[in-house]
């Protein structure tokens, strides 16, 4: 029998050092949920890095923060050529069949112990909160106590949302939490969703200081003014467009700004302006902080997005956000905080890389509203409160 207050998260991924909205949305709500005495297990693989899913972590049981985290080996036993040849054929829209489908969820990686787990425990949890929908910890997750089971699916209007494999996910489970209205719509347009689903938002955590000029210090900035980008450097998320549509901006039109990124992967930049594109890698979250209120703007180029949690950061530090139209959760929020600047190709995006150079003051309005909205929406108290609404109503 279920205990009222047991809870499981499954994250693929957990950890400190792990870059990611939903990782952090995960970790900070089980701990926020913790913190409001609920028993939580977080259930997780050994892998650090998702290019690979290889095991860097050890296997078993350990306490932190409260919380019981048991991690369980991921497994490569599929050939990635035939994942691969998949994964090809889905981004340029060619039909595959269901078993191809699963051929690419299980070329990432498997996780059986974890399966197991939930097969053997799951019905001593009230609700077993699995995310995102994308990987095989929620897929195959999500059938072993259906009736339990809780999905935060971090949506994107994507190639692989629209599979067959993944509408068990949305449409057989207990519940289904969003974390946006425009990603509760996509849901929708999709296919069946859960009777019993709610938008109920991420939380974003405030931090108690900001101290933008000790991080020029400490990182070499000088006073130049700068854009910045956080998050991982992929092309799904952008970034070949952003380096793309900066180089245009300094080379072509000669605006005066450079560009200072944080997070994990390639960066890569144009020779043109190699000089001008700052990666100072992974950095511990106060140093994040720090950076989004040095920034002259946050630039999100990102159409794959179902909350941006980058954003919310942005406007927090009382910094403008410069964001691509093709990311219908991040316009969203530009449009209903009244907060962001967006822009539909490389001229517009010039336009408003040049405003942010010459002429800061007329973004500042902009970030001091973000503040207000993200106060007013995203704290973790509003979200936690909304989140045990939710499983108040599971059997």
């Amino acid at each position: 029998m279920a205990d009222s207050k047991r809870l499981a998260f499954v994250p693929p991924r957990y950890g400190d050092e792990v870059v990611g909205g939903s990782e952090a949305l995960m970790r900070e709500a089980a701990h926020g949920l913790a913190g409001r005495g609920w028993e939580v297990d977080v259930l997780t693989t050994c892998a650090r890095d998702h290019y690979t899913w290889a095991n860097a972590y050890p296997p078993g049981e350990f306490e932190t923060g409260g919380l019981t985290v048991r991690r369980f080996p991921t497994v490569h036993d599929t050939d990635p050529m035939v994942a691969d040849a998949v994964l090809r054929r889905i981004l340029v829209g060619v039909p595959v069949s269901a078993e191809e489908e699963l051929s690419w969820v299980t070329g990432f990686f498997r996780v059986p112990e974890l399966y197991h787990h939930l097969v053997a425990q799951g019905a001593g949890y009230r609700a077993v909160i699995l995310s995102p929908y994308l990987f095989w910890t929620t897929v195959v997750g999500a059938t072993a106590c259906p009736e339990r089971t809780v999905v935060v699916p971090c949506l994107h209007d994507e190639a692989f949302a629209y599979l067959s494999i993944f509408r068990p996910v949305l449409a057989d489970v207990a519940q289904v939490w969003f974390l946006s209205e425009p990603e509760h719509e996509l849901a929708h347009r999709l296919g069946p969703v859960a009777a019993d689903h709610s938008v109920v938002g991420c939380g974003v955590p405030i931090p108690a200081r900001y101290d933008p000029e000790g991080f020029r210090a400490r990182h070499g900035l000088g006073s130049r003014p700068f854009v910045l980008y956080a998050g991982r450097r992929e092309a799904l998320k952008g970034w070949d467009d952003l380096l793309r549509g900066y180089t245009t901006a300094v080379t072509r039109l000669g605006v005066d700004i450079d560009l200072v990124t944080v997070g994990v992967g390639t960066v890569d930049p144009p020779e043109s302006v190699a000089g001008r594109v700052v990666d100072l890698g992974f950095l511990p979250e106060d140093e994040v902080a720090d950076a989004f209120a040095a920034a002259a703007a946050y630039l999100q180029p990102s159409p794959n997005e179902s909350f941006s949690r980058t954003v919310m950061e942005s406007w927090l530090a009382g910094t403008p956000v410069i964001a691509s139209s093709a990311g219908a959760v991040v316009e969203w929020h530009c449009r209903r905080s009244g907060a962001g600047i967006v822009y539909r190709d490389d001229d517009e995006l010039a336009e408003c890389l040049a405003l942010a150079a010459d002429a800061p003051e007329r973004l500042a309005a902009l970030g001091r509203r973000g503040r207000d909205y993200v106060l007013a929406n995203y704290t973790w108290d509003a979200v936690l409160d909304r989140m045990e609404a939710a499983l108040g109503t599971l059997p």
